[in-house]
């Protein structure tokens, strides 16, 4: 009886480690990506641009979740915060030019998203911050005032 108890937890023990594991490597859903923007907006709200920015920008805050992280621009195109640490040095730079591997505009295409519907995505290829390769991101927007702040999952 002892060592069935003892198998007992022991396969308990393991379920746990693999679910918990599981649920880390789980690629983030389009959902998620939404609902951390609107996090996001919510956050600016309640805690004023320069302590939000701050947030969003700290690579290991509660705007960075597995390959989801939260990124701002104004309406010129110029980088405000970005939760991906490969990508801090964009901080404070004009990035409106800026063009996918296919030759997509990205921040150009993410502001007119945000001009003509307020919300949205676009498909585009960018740097998986957990992988390093350039991959497919469809990536959502919502504009806030004169800032657009967004998040996107790689396919």
């Amino acid at each position: 009886m002892n060592r069935l108890l003892k198998s007992f937890v022991m396969a308990v023990m393991l379920l746990t480690v693999a679910s918990h594991s599981f649920a880390q490597d789980k690629k983030p859903t389009a959902q998620e990506a939404v609902e951390l923007v609107k996090k996001a907006v919510a956050y600016i709200k309640e805690n004023g641009r320069e302590k939000a920015f701050a947030e969003f920008n700290n690579v290991n805050g509660k705007f960075v979740d597995r390959s989801l992280y939260i990124f701002a621009y104004d309406m010129k195109g110029t980088n405000l915060a970005i939760g991906n640490s490969s990508s801090q040095r964009m901080v404070g730079k004009n990035l409106y030019d800026l063009r996918d591997p296919d030759g997509v505009y990205t921040i150009r295409g993410l502001i007119e998203i945000g001009n003509t519907k307020g919300k949205g995505w676009l498909d585009h290829r960018f740097v998986n911050p957990v992988t390093k390769n350039i991959e497919p991101k469809a990536t959502y927007v919502e504009k806030y005032e004169d800032i657009i702040v967004g998040s996107g999952i790689f396919k």
